[in-house]
């Protein structure tokens, strides 16, 4: 096959589309974001509340995570799933999520469908409607997903010691989905007082776009959400700072469905936005993004003593983790794997990355950010995350430029920075097998 010999376009070249914003504010509270975009008959609606499972309590986790499942339950004038029916007879979809820093809901409809679900997701705002039978229903729910997610997956527990090993104070040292105590011991009068402190107008962010005149939506927005009142109060932020780590932590756990043996290595960093969080981006991409990227190279390609390696900058609204794990192939020593994951990080701290490995990275997060924005409802994602997470719509706008200014340097300093000894966590999850006899548990 003989190839062109026309010039092949730069993948620098590529452009995340920019996205033109309205902001508002009503007097309760609400935010209130448009972007208009009329090149599909299609709008997405999401409301994003500010609330995650960073905003929980010892002996009170999951309930942010519960509320996903209750606020489908149906509210003074919508039956129990009458939302989600109500929007797949006219064509939509809908979901929701819960993470450590919000809860978000949204639903994609024909453009003529929007004030319905703009309708909807006021009257679930307005008066959810909460008993102890819905409780009961929904927490027996949780409970399943979390027999399904965490019980019975191998290294299902593998997230939830990872992060309550780097986080000894803040709130991030519990998941998303809590825990099976905690949900049982939790009254009707636990969860609803939670709910009725955060899922109130101030603290929520209503993000539409897509094909709408913005005159209109407004005068809509103001006439479902404007007769909510605001909160009781002030939204308290209960997640306490987590102090400097000083010194290595390790621990082993043991998985009797984990067939092989994963290493995982974290360090604390920045959280969303800062500027050292766009070259920890690129170092991750660096680090682990297809298998020309460095871990795989080393461990899986050459060495062939892991069948995965990686490493991440998770970013969080709060001081958040880069990790680096392994999955050990069978027969090899786990530590064989640390090691080389040091290796690599010791790599990122003594040398500035190479021309090549700045330009693929920088190329595949332009990418990612121009491919990910081609929907109305990946479009209204990236408006919520950059308002409520970064507390700044625009930003979406600023992130092209923000990665294209990293430098190899800027890599090499961040490294340097975040990547020392005493802020590493080390975390082996083993198959039971390997227990040696009476070792503890880790929890």
């Amino acid at each position: 096959m003989v190839e062109s010999n026309r010039e092949r376009p730069d993948g620098q070249q590529l452009r995340p589309p920019s996205l033109d914003i309205a902001e508002h504010t009503l007097p309760n509270g609400l935010r209130v974001i448009l972007h208009e975009d009329h090149s599909a008959p299609v709008a997405n609606v999401q409301v994003w509340y500010h609330v995650g499972s960073k905003d929980e309590q010892v002996g009170r986790t999951g309930f942010a995570h519960l509320f996903e499942h209750l606020m489908f339950k149906g509210s003074a004038n919508v039956g129990p799933q009458e939302h989600a029916q109500r929007i797949q007879d006219v064509g939509g979809v809908l979901n929701a999520y819960t993470a450590f820093d919000q809860t978000v809901y949204w639903e994609t409809v024909p453009s003529n469908a929007l004030e319905l679900a703009l309708w909807l997701e006021a009257e679930r705002m307005a008066s959810l409607a909460v008993d102890e039978q819905n409780l009961r229903s929904e927490r027996d729910v949780v409970i399943e997903e979390l027999r399904l997610r965490v019980e019975n997956p191998p290294y299902g527990r593998l997230n939830q010691i990872v992060f309550g090993t780097s986080y000894t104070t803040h709130s991030y040292k519990w998941m998303p989905i809590g825990s099976k105590e905690d949900l049982l011991a939790a009254t009707l009068d636990d969860v609803m007082a939670f709910h009725a402190t955060y899922y109130v107008p101030d603290n929520a962010t209503l993000v539409v776009a897509g094909d709408f005149e913005p005159a209109a939506v407004l005068e809509t927005v103001g006439r479902y959400f404007g007769r909510i009142p605001r909160g009781p109060g002030e939204i308290p932020r209960p997640a306490l700072p987590e102090p400097e780590q000083t010194a290595e932590r390790r621990v082993v756990a043991y998985d009797s469905k984990a067939p092989l043996p994963a290493v995982i290595t974290t360090y604390h960093i920045p959280g969303a936005g800062d500027p050292d969080s766009y070259p920890l981006q690129v170092a991750s991409i660096v680090l682990s993004s297809g298998d020309s990227s460095r871990l795989y190279l080393r461990l899986v390609y050459e060495r062939q003593i892991a069948l995965q390696a990686g490493g991440e900058s998770f970013s969080l609204e709060d001081p958040s983790l880069f990790y680096f794990y392994a999955i050990s192939n069978a027969g090899v020593d786990p530590a064989e794997c640390e090691r080389e994951l040091e290796e690599a990080t010791g790599r990122l701290k003594d040398e500035p990355v190479s021309e090549a490995e700045l330009e693929k990275a920088k190329t595949q997060l332009i990418a990612g950010l121009t491919i990910g924005r081609q929907t109305a409802q990946e479009k209204a994602s990236a408006i919520g995350n950059a308002a409520v997470i970064l507390d700044d719509p625009n930003l979406i706008n600023d992130e092209l430029a923000r990665f294209q200014a990293v430098t190899a340097d800027d890599v090499l300093r961040v490294a340097r920075k975040y990547f020392a000894p005493e802020n590493r966590s080390v975390i082996y999850m083993l198959p039971e097998s390997m227990r040696e006899t009476g070792t503890e548990e880790a929890r």
